[in-house]
């Protein structure tokens, strides 16, 4: 018999305010419980790349055996704290961006404005638009 479908994880019940009595399932149900309706991120439930697997496929294995999933880190996604950012308009037909500072390594680029529409930029995805001129 598999040594891991053997183990027992104990799980904590509330009875009453003072007394906690624990229950055993085994480490699949625990796993299985813990992945069942995962989100992304905290601000999003899909995924942002066809290239990213889903957390809830992403936490298999041996790794995450005996891990709580909801005790972990729940940063928000940076794709949607970056929608949010306004439109930065510009006089000139070209924007620079240091992301915000330029001392956390991003370089200073340059974005040609000259096509109607915002632009973003490629390290950060702040977005830039030239401000409408008349002739």
């Amino acid at each position: 018999m598999n040594a891991l479908k053997s183990f027992k994880a104990p799980v904590a019940t509330l009875i009453s305010s003072r007394i906690i009595a624990t229950r055993a399932l085994s480490s699949s149900a625990v796993i299985a419980n813990a992945r069942a309706g995962l989100k992304q991120s905290s601000n999003r439930d899909a995924t942002w790349s066809e290239n990213q697997i889903e957390k809830s496929q992403a936490f298999k294995g041996p790794r995450f055996e005996n891990t709580d999933i909801e005790a972990q880190p729940q940063p928000a996604a940076a794709i949607e704290l970056i929608a949010e950012e306004p439109v930065r308009m510009v006089e000139g037909r070209r924007a620079r961006c240091n992301g915000g500072d330029g001392l956390l390594g991003h370089p200073a680029v340059y974005i040609n404005l000259d096509r109607a529409g915002p632009h973003a930029c490629g390290y950060c995805g702040i977005r830039y638009e030239q401000r409408p001129h008349h002739h």
